[in-house]
Parts: C-alpha cells; sequence; structure tokens
C-alpha cells in the first residue's frame, strides 16, 4: 500500500514542479495536491492501526505524514490565497526531519537507497523553506526542476520497481541515486539561476508556491 502512495507522491511532486515554472495553473494543482495529501494521511494511518504494535513497522509508516499533511496545506492554501510564510516554516521543520528518517533507514532498516532518498526529500524541502518561508523568489526556477525531476527519482520510478518486484541491487541503487543527486543538482544550478522567473501559472509572490 505504501507503494502506491508513493507513486502519487511521484505524480503530485512532477505536477507542483511544473506549478512552480509556471506550466500548471495554481488552482487546477491545488486540487491534486489535496487527492494527494488526503492518501498520504490515510495511508499512514492505516498501516499504524494494522501495524500490530511493531513499532519499526510504525515508525516507518509515521515519515509519511510529513507530505500528507505538506500536499493538504499547500492545496487549501493555494485555493485560499493564503500567505506561503506558514507553508514554508513547516517546510523547514519536514527538511530536518527527513535527516532523522535518513538515518533510521541507514541505521535500523539498513535500506540504503531509501537512506538516500530521504536526503533527496530534505534538501527539497529545505529548497521549499528558503522559497516559500524565506521568499527568496529567485530560487523558484531552480526548486521547480528540482521538484519536477525528484517526482520521477525518488517517486515514480521507485515505486514502479518495487510494485514490479525488481527492486534489487540495493547497495548499487543508493549509490547511483547519490550520484545522480549531486551531478544532476549542481549542474542544474548554473542553468537555472538567471532564468526568468514564470508569470502565467505561477502563483504571485505571498502566496503558497506550491511545493510538494
Amino acid at each position: 500500500m505504501g507503494n502506491v502512495g508513493l507513486l502519487f507522491v511521484g505524480a503530485v511532486l512532477f505536477i507542483n514542479g511544473l506549478l512552480l515554472l509556471g506550466k500548471v495553473d495554481a488552482r487546477a494543482g491545488a486540487v491534486f495536491n489535496l487527492f494527494i495529501g488526503a492518501l498520504q494521511v490515510l495511508t499512514p494511518t492505516y498501516l499504524i492501526f494494522t501495524a500490530d504494535n511493531d513499532p519499526m513497522k510504525i515508525l516507518a509508516a509515521s515519515g509519511i505524514y510529513l507530505f500528507g499533511f505538506t500536499y493538504l496545506y499547500v492545496g487549501v492554501g493555494l485555493l485560499a490565497g493564503l500567505d506561503s510564510t506558514g507553508v514554508g516554516y513547516y517546510s523547514l521543520f519536514v527538511a530536518v526531519a527527513a535527516l532523522g528518517y535518513s538515518f533510521v533507514n541507514f541505521r535500523l532498516f539498513k535500506d540504503y537507497p531509501f537512506g538516500v532518498i530521504w536526503l533527496y526529500w530534505a534538501f527539497l524541502w529545505f529548497l521549499f523553506f528558503l522559497l516559500l518561508g524565506l521568499k527568496m523568489d529567485h530560487l523558484r526556477i531552480y526548486t521547480g526542476w528540482v521538484t519536477a525531476i525528484q517526482g520521477w527519482v525518488t517517486g515514480v520510478i521507485p515505486a514502479g520497481l518495487l510494485l514490479s518486484g525488481y527492486w534489487k541491487h540495493p547497495t548499487e541503487i543508493a549509490i547511483a541515486l547519490a550520484v545522480f543527486g549531486v551531478v544532476a543538482f549542481a549542474g542544474l544550478w548554473p542553468r537555472t539561476r538567471k532564468s526568468p522567473q514564470p508569470t502565467p501559472a505561477a502563483p504571485p509572490p505571498g502566496s503558497v508556491g506550491a511545493p510538494t
């Protein structure tokens, strides 16, 4: 069940990346955020209730709430035209928590690929904090591309491999993910730093600029 949720996390990250790039209307993106936010709250609730008090299963499911509440917060904020500061500072909380979940995956679960993926998410949510909380709007294009790419790399592709039974060779996958993340996101920075800011579909500064 969690893998199905991961697939749609990839979808909403992709949509929100396009939103930040001015390719998707803010209100249209808000509706999808509400759908996925609801899914990402119901999924961990189900997993926790069926965990039979297994602390490791509960711990693994608990991190999903971080994303579910992000998408709900973004969806409501976009529809209501709220200032983005609240989502921005909540994103800082998520970024710090994601570092903890990365450690848990490396140390307790021995799940090295998801240890790396949680580092991806920590980086992404920290960008949301800078963009939405601190209003560093010059990061909008860069954050949009990072968000869209992470939708595929941390959501759609891992979910597809897990659901089809092809998620194998975890050490090699973790190394490949780490190398790709460093190369891709470092390479994006000089290419997007001076890009013109989107205007048609992106929400105005001061409204919620849709993170994941």
